[in-house]
């Protein structure tokens, strides 16, 4: 009996990578001749600029968080309303911020005297922001000039769109790790992405850079200062609500990834960890039949 449960997981740690890179590699060319070929990079005419608000949550970024924001205030779409939160940085942060107010009238900074935690700072944003639709970005990233006008073309045109992933890619490629993390997130996570998108079920949004519907996010309770991955567990509370989250490849953002294998091991230790309490959180979802294309995704997460 032993030896037959032993026998069986190691057969399934061997197939298990080759099946799923089969259903990656036909979900992606199925996506990309669908949605991506022949098709203009230009972004969609809107016909409705809603005001859109932009979280910046920043702790210690006195490096990166300059070139986050003028990437904000470059973009073509121009009804923003951009908010730093400045989460009880410890360097020199909120002076980087205020030579960038006086660059930027419209910057707005909550500063935040004591550390609360990610989902904490973006939900005291939320009740300080306007904007029907809500940008995350990264503090260490830069955002594409195009990429809020391909996420409100989906909340402009499909009223049940409660959230939208965009496309992150890698530009610090000078090391070898950095390299590795280039062609990791141009192939892929973007393959991954792609299939979820086709099943009609993205597992998370990717947290460095995503579009939300303000509607949506008080829906599903706001974002979860108890997980520890609150880009997947707003997902996923998204999804059991019925709100579609999107894939969209031109939403592109440009980030830092880690450069050491310590950094690389605490990032995929909080992205397994977060993926475990999903797993726990959400388990009911397979005694659901109304729920039933999310059981696809959902045991994709083992």
């Amino acid at each position: 009996m032993i030896y037959a449960l032993i026998n069986w997981m190691a057969e399934f740690v061997f197939y298990y990578p080759i099946l799923m890179s089969i259903v990656w590699m036909v979900g992606g060319l199925y996506f990309f001749f669908r949605r991506e070929y022949g098709k203009s990079k230009e972004p969609p005419k809107l016909e409705h600029t809603p005001l859109v608000s932009v979280f910046i949550p920043a702790h210690n970024e006195e490096r990166d968080i300059a070139d986050a924001v003028r990437s904000i205030f470059a973009n073509r779409y121009k009804r923003l309303e951009v908010i730093v939160i400045n989460d009880a940085s410890t360097d020199r942060t909120q002076e980087v911020l205020e030579r960038l107010m006086e660059d930027y009238p419209d910057l707005k900074v909550l500063r935040l005297e004591k550390n609360l935690g990610k989902a904490n700072g973006l939900n005291l944003a939320l009740a300080m922001s306007h904007g029907d639709i809500i940008v995350t970005l990264d503090a260490d990233s830069v955002l594409d000039e195009t990429a809020i006008e391909w996420a409100v073309w989906h909340f402009n045109n499909f009223p049940r769109v409660g959230a939208v992933t965009g496309n992150p890619r890698v530009r610090n490629r000078t090391s070898l790790l950095g390299k590795i993390q280039t062609a990791e997130y141009a192939s892929v996570i973007g393959l991954i992405k792609r299939t979820q998108r086709i099943i009609g079920k993205v597992m998370t949004v990717s947290g460095v850079v995503a579009a939300w519907r303000r509607k949506a996010i008080i829906d599903a309770g706001l974002w979860s200062n108890n997980a520890i991955t609150d880009d997947i567990e707003m997902t996923w509370k998204m999804e059991t609500k019925f709100w579609d989250v999107r894939y969209e490849p031109n939403m592109v953002c440009w980030m830092l990834v880690p450069e050491t294998l310590k950094g690389i091991w605490v990032q995929r230790k909080r992205w397994a960890q977060g993926g475990v309490e999903v797993i726990r959180t959400h388990a009911d979802v397979l005694g659901k039949y109304k729920e039933r294309r999310i059981w696809p995704v959902y045991l994709g997460k083992y």
